[in-house]
């Protein structure tokens, strides 16, 4: 990618225990390649080695083996550059809880050197950006998560960062604020900044330009979310049925189904012929006595190509399936 701002090249993390036992490889020879002005998303399965890519990115971590750029410079060679460039938001929220909103952005405008004039433009655009202006004397510890989540954002962004890592930002935050959080990351992409993202929701990826799906440390697909959902074998037909559990086994036996997946109450079948399958499938559980409220043919989300994807590489190493977290 010519216009790249972050590259690796068999960028390799290697956790060695310090008593007796197997090495973790959390990074596994990672090439990637992250445009200038992207909004990037990393998903993936806890331990996936998310956490410690954007760590690698950030020049806080040094790789075992391989290489990484950002912003043009080395992450061995010139980690100070990069920090004086980058953003760094980590999952925990790190702030001091005894600190009002004000005084936590007092304190990093003073850890960036900030003064005069600009200090007080930045912090006050920063506090009317992120929805905080009205609760400028509320402790840290006295914020709603969504609320501790901007703050943590706001004071990421006082040095007016080029790139942003934000590793799952928005975990543990209910609906609103998560909606509120991506409003603030998507003004801050129409400002040219670049954005790198690790989460566990679908609905968030797909508000991606481009996605790369991690398992065991290995970047397996990198694409645009359309592109991903486009990988899913099949077409997408959706059953409501009286019992689930019950269904699920008789739908996974119909002929033309090649993958089953369970949302709540409903069962999304990938057939090879919706138009052909779906009478199959209502004729297969009404004979088995399970009625059914609801059939549809429907586009697959991201969610569903996330799940068949992991699935088809758990099938490829002959393990059990696994669990991911649901939008």
């Amino acid at each position: 990618m010519s216009d790249a701002i972050i590259q690796t090249e068999n960028l390799t993390r290697v956790f060695r225990p310090l008593l007796r036992g197997t090495d973790v490889v959390a990074v596994d020879g990672l090439n990637l390649a992250v445009g200038r002005g992207e909004v990037f998303g990393l998903v993936g399965p806890d331990g996936a080695g998310k956490t410690t890519t954007l760590r690698l990115l950030a020049a806080i971590m040094k790789p075992t083996e391989g290489a990484a750029s950002v912003a043009g410079y080395d992450t061995m060679r010139d980690p100070e550059s990069i920090k004086e460039r980058i953003g760094y938001m980590a999952q925990a929220f790190s702030l001091y809880r005894d600190l009002s909103v004000t005084e936590n952005l007092d304190f990093f405008a003073d850890v960036f050197g900030l003064s005069g004039p600009e200090r007080k433009e930045r912090i006050d655009r920063l506090l009317r950006f992120s929805r905080l202006e009205p609760f400028r004397q509320r402790r840290a510890a006295h914020l709603s998560g969504g609320m501790q989540k901007k703050l943590a954002l706001a004071c990421t962004l006082l040095h007016q960062p080029e790139i942003v890592f934000l590793d799952e930002p928005t975990t543990g935050v209910d609906p609103v604020s998560r909606r509120e959080f991506w409003d603030i990351l998507l003004e801050l992409h129409l400002q040219g900044v670049t954005i790198v993202v690790s989460t566990p929701y679908m609905d968030e990826a797909e508000r991606c330009t481009r996605v790369g799906l991690m398992y065991e440390g290995r970047l397996m697909v990198c694409d645009t979310p359309e592109n991903i959902k486009n990988m899913v074998e099949g077409q997408l037909v959706e059953l409501r049925p009286a019992d689930v559990r019950a269904a699920e086994p008789v739908v996974q036996a119909v002929p033309g189904v090649l993958e089953v997946q369970t949302y709540g109450e409903l069962l999304h079948a990938f057939v090879d012929d919706a138009a052909l399958t779906m009478p199959r499938l209502v004729a297969a559980l009404e004979r088995a006595g399970i009625a059914v409220s609801d059939a549809r043919e429907t586009r697959p989300r991201m969610e569903e190509a996330f799940i068949s994807l992991v699935r088809r590489i758990e099938a490829d190493k002959g393990e059990t399936i696994l669990e991911v977290e649901s939008a």
